[in-house]
């Protein structure tokens, strides 16, 4: 299983000489299988770059929402296999509580927002709404669950014979909580990254940035790291970085997450282009 980052940040994309090594670009990572299937975590704007280095012949393309916030599917309309006549693009995510996954999506496809129509975009597009039941595309079998995070939000868990991925982008986990970590059956996430060889998680605030955005569904570093000690991951990736916050500052609190998941688990940086294999 091969993993690359094509977009690490969360609210809003973010270019600029300050964010060149951790990426300007919004949430979007690449998963290839050995048997040449590929699935895409999130549609944001990394997803246009990650399109333009796909195979021309690619016959089957797989794209698992974790939700329907704009920085999550703002790259959807520039994903060249949309254009494609007979090449299948299926779309996972949420539905919510009055409408489909479908029709959720055609309110951003469609004007003002967007200049082409859902329903004339000339690729087989194929709609599943999560969570759902376990699931095999390709190799892999791809479980999802929702997560604490305002409106209807997954997250998902991928294993083949290699090993397991947890990709929680968006998650406050710590949220009610009068102490975080509490007991694992109480915590959200948990069954989806438990024992988790590479866990891609949300890392968007500093401290004191958290108490100030109780609330809005993210995690400080310091949880994200208590997150992944409760749920015995192996290699737990940074993500969804603060739009406001530069590369120097994201190395100081990299560093000190480091130090802080020592030796239990290995934090490593969630840089734009970035490649892990399981």
């Amino acid at each position: 299983m091969k993993v690359k980052l094509w977009g690490t940040r969360g609210s809003l994309a973010a270019p600029g000489a300050e964010t060149m090594r951790y990426g300007g670009n919004t949430a979007c990572v690449q998963v290839r299988g050995d048997d040449g299937t590929i699935l895409v975590l999130d549609a944001g704007t990394g997803i246009r770059r990650l399109g333009e280095n796909l195979p021309r012949d690619t016959k089957r393309v797989d794209i698992l929402l974790t939700h329907l916030h704009l920085d999550h599917i703002q790259g959807l309309g520039f994903f060249w296999p949309l254009e494609t006549p007979n090449l299948e693009v299926h779309i996972w995510g949420p539905s919510s509580t009055t409408q489909d996954l479908r029709t959720r999506l055609t309110r951003y496809l469609s004007p003002p927002l967007f200049p082409v129509r859902l329903r004339d975009l000339p690729c087989k597009l194929f709609f599943h709404e999560t969570p759902c039941d376990e699931c095999c595309i390709g190799e892999f079998t791809v479980q999802s669950a929702m997560v604490a995070h305002p409106g209807p939000t997954v997250g998902y868990r991928i294993h083949n014979f290699a090993g397991v991925l947890a990709y929680i982008p968006d998650h406050e986990p710590a949220l009610g909580a009068q102490k975080f970590p509490t007991q694992p059956a109480w915590t959200s996430g948990f069954a989806l990254a438990a024992d988790a060889d590479l866990l891609i998680h949300d890392a968007q605030y500093t401290r004191a940035e958290y108490l100030e955005r109780i609330g809005w569904g993210h995690s400080s570093y310091e949880q994200f790291v208590q997150f992944a000690r409760l749920a015995r991951v192996k290699t737990l990736v940074s993500f969804h970085h603060d739009p406001g916050h530069t590369d120097e500052m994201l190395d100081r609190l990299t560093e000190q997450a480091a130090r802080s998941a020592a030796p239990a688990v290995k934090m490593v940086a969630g840089l734009e282009g970035a490649e892990f294999e399981i």
